[in-house]
């Protein structure tokens, strides 16, 4: 089976679209050679992905340090893979952690406020014994992770595109601080895809799942942070949000978070005394009390 939803995982099709063709054809070996033999309309780039044997495939990742983990095997984040809808596969690059996760997440079109307070909460949650997982965007994303790094602490980051493609490029320092720092990078898409745009909201399903709580430190009424939120309030992850201003749009999205039930923080110290509270809840035996220096 690992063979073929290799195959697949290279394919860079769609998640929903993948389950439905395991669906319809009964597994996914027969899903692999239905696309092989042209019985399901893909782009010829797809077939030539999909094509290529598990086994090549596999030698390419080994030379270029990448690991695939299926939700069925060992290493794939352990809580990622107990909600409705996770992924099948993740492409790995770097360490997991077995600490308890915080997601950060927010805006990209952040104030400097909000960035300063990003970085902070990085910082004050690697401190305190979490990782911190986070999409590397620009913004409050690549903050938190500049925070987290900063003081030695691990991060997750889950790319919407290919393991190999940083987005932004400028943050390709970030990247390879989060890896020095013993953190982990993933993706759900194929090294060499683009940033697509319909590959982030899926993206962040997978924030949302590898976190034990989540916190929303600027988002506007629209974007994938909120995105990000409703699914955790769906998996039943506890969100926390940062309040604002009510006349500023970076602001509206966590102000009716708040409204609507999410916890509020009101500064670093405030997080530092809600993660010492939450860490005996997440951390798994024998874990060890902190991540970072």
């Amino acid at each position: 089976m690992y063979d073929s939803l290799t195959q697949l995982a290279f394919g860079g099709l769609a998640p929903a679209r993948v389950d439905r063709l395991i669906d319809r054809f009964g597994s996914p070996a027969r899903a692999v050679t239905a696309i092989v033999r042209r019985r399901v309309s893909v782009s010829d780039r797809i077939r030539d992905a999909v094509i290529v044997d598990a086994e090549t495939r596999r030698k390419q990742m080994s030379d270029s340090g990448v690991s695939l983990g299926f939700a069925e095997s060992d290493g794939f984040p352990r809580r990622l893979g107990r909600y409705e809808g996770h992924p099948r596969w993740l492409f790995t690059r770097g360490k997991p952690s077995m600490f308890p996760s915080i997601g950060i997440v927010g805006t990209r079109s952040c104030t400097a406020y909000g960035l300063e307070l990003a970085e902070m909460y990085g910082r004050v949650a690697a401190r305190a014994g979490w990782s911190v997982v986070s999409g590397l965007a620009r913004g409050i994303d690549g903050a938190a992770h500049r925070g987290a790094v900063s003081v030695g602490g691990h991060c997750h980051a889950v790319l919407g595109s290919g393991i190999d493609v940083i987005y932004p490029a400028s943050h390709r320092g970030l990247y390879s601080a989060i890896l020095d720092a013993g953190g982990l990078i993933s993706s759900e898409s194929p090294p060499g895809t683009p940033p697509e745009a319909w590959r982030f909201p899926t993206r962040n399903r997978i924030i949302a799942g590898c976190s034990d709580v989540l916190l929303v430190v600027e988002a506007g009424l629209k974007g994938g942070a909120l995105i990000t939120a409703r699914i955790a309030l769906d998996y039943g992850v506890p969100v926390y949000a940062v309040p604002g201003d009510v006349d500023r749009s970076t602001s509206v999205g966590t102000n009716l978070l708040i409204r609507d039930g999410a916890f509020p923080v009101l500064g670093p110290e405030d997080l530092a005394e809600v993660l010492d509270l939450l860490a005996p809840i997440y951390r798994p035996s024998g874990d060890p009390a902190k991540a970072g220096r």
